[in-house]
Formats: C-alpha cells, structure tokens, sequence
C-alpha cells in the first residue's frame, strides 16, 4: 500500500514536471473564465470557520476521533465507524459492499464477513455536502448542510426526529450520528430480534453482542439505541471526563457523542487540489492535460451538469440530487457469511435506490451524484462498486447502454462473490436523459478527462501518510483496534488460523502473504 501510495505520488511529479508552467496563454484563460462563469472560487476548505461560527474544537475534534475508532459504538462489540471508513483508503473502503457486524476485523482489501448491500463512501469533506448517503436519503431542508434553521430531512420512521434549530444538532452530520449505530447490519448487529423482524432473518442473531432494544413507539430503534449507547460512553472514566471539559457538568446525551463525531468528520478537509490552486492564479498547478480535460469536464462532455461546482454544491463536484446512471445491478447471495440484506426485485438481484425512500417508481434506480474530489484514491465506484478502476466509471457515463450490456463483473474487478448481475431493461429505459445518447471523445480527449478527474481534483491530504496518523494506538473502552491495511500500527489484536494474536502490522501481513486464514475465533 505504502509503496502504491508513493508510486502515485512520484506519477503525479513527473507529470507536472513533464509538462512546464508555460502552459498556454489561451488554455489558461479559457479555463479562468469558465470557473469565473460557474463562481469555482478554489477557497472552500478555508470557509469551515464562517460556516460553522467559530473554529474547529481540537478537543471535540479528539474525543470524535477516538469514537470513530472505538467499538464502544456497536452494540455487537465489532465494528466501529472506521470499519467501512478506512483512513488509508481517504476514510473510505476497498470494498465494493461493504462488510458491516460479523467481519474478520480487518478493514481493507482482505476484509471479509456478511456483507451489506452499498459501497462505503469516503468521508474526506464529507462537512460540505448537503445530503449524505448514497440516495441522499439524509439532507439539509435549507441546503445547507451547517443551517439547522429549517430542520434535517430523514425517512421514516426517523423523520419527526430532527427539528429545526435544535441547538444539540448544529449541522447534518451531528443527526446523521444517530443512524448507523442504530442500523443492524452496520453496527448494531441482530442480538435478541429472533422473532421480530422475519424469519428469513433469524439466521443472524448470533448471541454475540448486546441484545438490541425493540423499537420505540414511533417504530424506530433510533433513540433506544442511542439512549444504551450513551450510557457506555458515560459509564467510561476517560469519556466521561472529556466529554464533561468540553460541555461541562451535566448528563452526557447521544447529541454529544454526534457532535464529537461530526466535528472529527469536519476537520477531515482535503479541498486544496491542483484546480482550487488554479483558480487562487497558480496556472503552474495544472498541466496543459490536466486543463484540456478540465475544459471538457466544464463543457462539451458535460460532466458538470451533475457534478456541479456552484451554488449549494460547495464546491465539491456534486449536485447532490439523485439520478438513474445505468449503473449495472450486482448482488450477493442473502445469509450468513454472505449478505444480511435482501435486495430488491422479483430475482432479489437489484437495488432500486431513491424509489425506496420516495415511494415514486420514477426514483427507481436513482442515486445521489457522486462527489468527485480525491476520486482517485476510490478503490470502486458508484453506489454497488460495480467498477473498481476510474477509467470504466468515465467511459460508463460516455456511452451507457453499451456499458450495461457489455458488462462483465470479472472483467469489472469486483469480487467473485458479486458476479450476480440484475436484470438491465428497466434500469436502461429510466436512465437520465443526459446519458441516453453515447458522448464521443477522442481518445486523447478521454485521457484528458481523466487526467483532470484523477490529479486535478486530488488534494494530498486525502493520501494514507497523513490520514493514518489520525488512527490512535489504543481507545478508551479498551477495545482491540481493528487491522487498517495501508497503515502501520505497532499493536494489533487479531485472529489467525484459529488463534488470537497480537502483534504490530508488519507481522500480521506477513501471515496473511502466507496463507493465514483470518477471523475464525470467537468474537463474543
């Protein structure tokens, strides 16, 4: 991974010294115009302070940090945030489906257990966007995602549960706190709901982990959850302490722990790329490629129609509504070991995104647009990972239908596991009007955008080196720290060949290059 990590780096210095500042007086202007057209300042990670009202808290910003890791958070004792969000991977997963409770306790490529149904998003910047998960299904009413003025917008049966101007959820990652360790297959695990939620489900309560409270009046776990979960974090001397520093004396509510956990995920800033340089008046930052595509981007191959730079995007390449892409439909098998989800559709093979939420048969397919900075740290790509290099996610989007009807999982990259491929005529005859007709680039035209996509929206900060110094040695539950492939921890907690080990990364990855197999030892 290191040597990954400094190999792309090395590439990307060559390119900018391959190709001198002198890059075109006309190039440069053409661009300098179009983001003067679009309102792309280049400053939005400095913005954080007047967003929010004051600076970043360091200290609620650390207690955040330690919650992220800690498995103090699952009520099935094994997956803290940072198991689908992986500092070495821009605080995303490898994983085209992510592996939530029941996992082997690695995070990274050799990670391995029941998998959910989506890809784990990176988080970097993840304070900027207006509505998070992939369907968008959590979202600011005043979009904007630091203005609690007109109250978060959540599904039911969580939808009366974030009122506006509720001075304990300042922005929507403190609300979007409470759903994953409220979510079963994610955090909480299915301790105790035999019997409750379907049989076909029965097969994963497993004994393991704290029962799971049954849901409250309103039909949700939501607040039962957070209510158990706040009474670890208040039961533990080193939190209890924090957490009292920071808002004083007083009992410690689960909007505490979410703004711990939101103000972490804030300071997470990587929005300093080669194209923010460019529009502070650095021309040098992007090579003559790098601005070729981004004129393509912003024009004829009409990438930012979606991925929009202005207005309520931030700046952050998205538009935040949810489309029908054509994204190929794959799937797991559903049981232990395999899936604790049930997809959608008569075969059990498809995801119908937005529709779930909306109930309109028009959102079938929808998913929120992707934003695109750090992309090229991304091991996989759309909502389901159906594409693991960024050159088949931008020729998808250039000529769709051809895409879907020639895909091919293997050939994809994504794991064997997920060779199910749903069926493609619905998803293709709802697919965006903007992608219906197949987009023709040159082929050095395609280069370019790609070029733009991988180097000139990366911002270095989203790399391993830095992100991995955020992962603490120890936690105060006194939880084993998961395995993070790609970062080096000198003390690591985990099964081998039937054996519990401790010992630092290097001597865990030397097993696993020998054949070990991992995660077979009881985690109750």
């Amino acid at each position: 991974m290191r040597l990954h990590v400094l190999l792309l780096s090395a590439a990307a210095l060559l390119a900018t010294a391959a190709d001198p500042l002198a890059a075109g007086g006309s190039l440069n202007q053409d661009l300098r115009d179009v983001l003067g057209q679009l309102g792309f300042t280049g400053n939005i990670e400095s913005t954080v302070p007047s967003k929010m009202g004051r600076q970043l808290d360091p200290d609620l910003v650390d207690v955040g940090r330690l919650l992220f890791f800690d498995d103090i958070l699952s009520l099935h004792n094994d997956n803290g945030c940072a198991g689908c969000h992986s500092p070495a991977f821009a605080f995303g997963d490898p994983q085209s489906m992510a592996y939530g409770v029941s996992n082997n306790r690695i995070v990274g490529p050799n990670r391995d257990g029941t998998r959910n149904e989506r890809r784990s998003p990176t988080l970097t910047n993840v304070g900027f966007y207006s509505k998070l998960m992939v369907n968008g299904r959590f979202e600011a009413n005043s979009g904007d995602p630091f203005d609690n003025s007109q109250g978060f917008k959540f599904p039911a049966p969580d939808d009366q549960r974030f009122p506006p101007n509720d001075p304990l959820i300042p922005n929507l990652l403190t609300a979007q706190a409470f759903l994953p360790t409220a979510s079963l297959v994610e955090m909480a695990g299915f301790q105790g709901t035999a019997g409750t939620i379907g049989p076909r489900f029965d097969q994963f309560d497993d004994g393991i982990g704290t029962p799971v409270p049954p849901p409250d009046a309103n039909g949700s776990r939501t607040q039962p959850v957070a209510d158990l979960l706040a009474a670890r974090v208040a039961g533990n001397p080193e939190y209890a302490a924090r957490f009292e520093a920071i808002f004083g004396p007083g009992p410690i509510l689960y909007e505490h722990v979410g703004q711990a956990l939101a103000e972490f995920q804030i300071s997470l800033l990587a929005a300093d790329a080669p194209i923010d340089r460019f529009a502070r008046g650095k021309s040098w930052a992007m090579t003559r490629s790098m601005k070729r595509g981004a004129l393509l981007f912003f024009g004829e191959a009409g990438c930012v129609t979606c991925h929009a730079v202005s207005g309520q995007s931030n700046e952050m390449f998205s538009d935040f509504e949810n489309h029908n892409i054509g994204v190929p439909q794959i799937s797991p098998e559903f049981g232990v070991g395999k899936s604790n989800i049930i997809f959608d559709g008569p075969g059990e093979d498809e995801d119908f995104g937005r529709e779930r939420i909306s109930g309109d048969p028009a959102d079938r397919y929808a998913f929120r647009t992707s934003p695109l900075r750090n992309a090229a740290l991304q091991p996989a790509f759309f909502h389901n990972g159906a594409f693991t290099t960024l050159e088949d996610a931008i020729a998808h989007h250039l000529d769709v239908v051809s895409s879907v009807l020639d895909y091919d999982p293997a050939k994809a990259g994504v794991d064997e596991e997920l060779h199910t491929v749903g069926p493609s005529g619905d998803l293709l005859a709802g697919v965006d009007p903007l992608l219906q007709a197949p987009t023709h680039l040159t082929s050095r035209e395609f280069r370019d955008l790609v070029k733009f996509v991988r180097w000139g929206l990366l911002d270095w900060g989203a790399f391993s080196f830095k992100l991995c110094q955020t992962l603490p040695d120890e936690v105060p539950s006194g939880s084993d720290i998961q395995f993070f492939e790609g970062c080096f921890q000198r003390k690591i907690k985990i099964c081998l060949n039937g054996t519990t080990f401790t010992a630092p990364s290097w001597w865990i990855y030397f097993y696993l290059n020998q054949g070990a197999t991992v995660g077979s030892c009881n985690q109750g």
